[in-house]
């Protein structure tokens, strides 16, 4: 059942911007506000991490500003929140280790060797910079476009370029294997 809750959040999580776009000039950006604290608190307490507790009470600030502003800026800049929220998980587990991303290849290889540990620092450093330029196109998206092109860029055009660095990550990873350069779980 955990699992199937957590699911759900995700695929409505994933859905938000397409939401927030058919629910603006129906729903009053306030009330989007409240569904969005009601979203994000759902998905810590289904996750468990401090991460999503976080992103809640950073959707709690958007939300407060949402009923003060009485517009729907605050409900759109949640993209950025998120990004911003992960930008300082990253950059926080490159200064204090294990990387975030070496702690995800310790799932499947514990014993991961020094050529590893290297490899996954510097995958976290990009994603650091993807964090970085992601987060400032939402806020750009958010501030400067028209809803519909802030929904498409969030709702799509973010989630193809996570999966590109995903799926270049792993091309990448595979060439540096085949050169003998490091030795990381599962092919």
């Amino acid at each position: 059942m955990h699992k199937l809750v957590t699911a759900v959040l995700v695929v409505l999580t994933v859905l938000y911007p397409l939401g927030v776009y058919l629910a603006m000039g129906r729903v009053a950006p306030q009330w989007l506000a409240v569904l969005l604290v009601l979203l994000a608190v759902l998905r810590a307490v289904a996750t468990r991490q401090r991460f999503w507790w976080a992103v809640a009470s950073g959707a709690a600030v958007l939300a407060l500003a949402s009923w003060w502003r009485a517009d729907a800026l605050a409900v759109k800049l949640y993209p950025v929140l998120v990004n911003a929220v992960l930008l300082v998980v990253f950059a926080v587990s490159l200064r204090y280790p294990p990387t975030v991303i070496e702690r995800v290849a310790r799932i499947t290889q514990p014993d991961l060797p020094e050529s590893g540990v290297r490899y996954t620092r510097k995958v976290t450093a990009v994603w650091c910079a993807f964090f970085v330029a992601n987060g400032a196109a939402a806020a750009y998206t958010a501030a400067w476009c028209s809803d519909a092109t802030w929904a498409l860029y969030n709702g799509l055009v973010a989630y193809v370029l996570m999966g590109c660095l995903m799926g270049g990550e792993w091309l990448v990873r595979q060439w540096v294997r085949r050169r003998g350069a490091l030795t990381l779980g599962p092919q």
